[in-house]
């Protein structure tokens, strides 16, 4: 006589193959970040992903040495994320940057780099860059600023927000001293500002040298300057 057994349906349940179809679901609804990266220096380039690699939230799609292989490769590729060096051997990241913008607008650009100058970081911005951090940033930093540009941020090292508010401020001032002179010495300081000698531009406003010599030592006062580029900086400032 043959014993049946009766099998009831949770013997029947593959445990295994539900925690995997579960699995796919989760990673599907949890995305990893995708990042490319465009860095000359190889070593630091590979140190760098495999870093990125090591959180499972994100992953790197794409390395690039160079602009050239950089304008090319990351358009297909949309990812989420760009870190993007500055001082690279072929156009520099600002101006990859300011193409690579044109080709994919999607992605977000976080410039990576030892650059402190806020001219450059200024042209990093302007270029569409959306982040700026530099190289010596810990690891954990970096995580934290992906993720904040990823939601729309704009993260950047305390000490490079630092140089940005400054110059803000530095730009309020210098507007206020400009405003201050005359009409006839903002005229001067523009004609100075385009690279005009003083005999130039008493010739243009048909006045004599030693007119636009007065003008000039008023504006320097003015200024609270006591040099012709310095003048020109604050001009450009304003």
């Amino acid at each position: 006589m043959v014993k049946r057994v009766k099998v009831s349906k949770v013997q029947t349940e593959n445990p295994i193959c539900d925690i995997e179809i579960r699995g796919k679901t989760e990673r599907k609804k949890g995305r990893k970040i995708r990042v490319s990266i465009v860095e000359d220096d190889s070593k630091l380039l590979s140190t760098l992903a495999r870093l990125i690699d090591t959180n499972p939230e994100f992953e790197v799609e794409g390395r690039f040495l160079n602009t050239a292989t950089a304008l090319k490769g990351i358009p297909p590729l949309n990812p989420d994320i760009v870190i993007m060096d500055i001082n690279l051997p072929d156009l520099s990241g600002v101006e990859c940057v300011r193409q690579l913008k044109e080709l994919c607008p999607r992605p977000q650009v976080l410039m990576l780099t030892v650059y402190e100058d806020t001219e450059m970081v200024f042209n990093a911005l302007r270029a569409g860059a959306s982040g700026y951090l530099l190289k010596q940033t810990p690891i954990d930093e970096l995580f934290t600023a992906l993720h904040d540009i990823n939601r729309g941020g704009s993260p950047m090292s305390s000490h490079i927000a630092r140089k940005v508010v400054q110059s803000f401020q530095e730009s309020g001032a210098a507007c206020d001293e400009v405003e201050s002179l005359s009409a006839r010495e903002q005229e001067v300081l523009e004609l100075v500002a385009q690279g005009c000698l003083f005999k130039e531009i008493a010739d243009k406003l048909g006045v004599s040298f030693g007119t636009i010599h007065t003008y000039s030592r008023r504006i320097y006062e003015k200024l609270h300057v006591c040099s012709r580029s310095q003048a020109v900086a604050k001009w450009h400032k304003r």
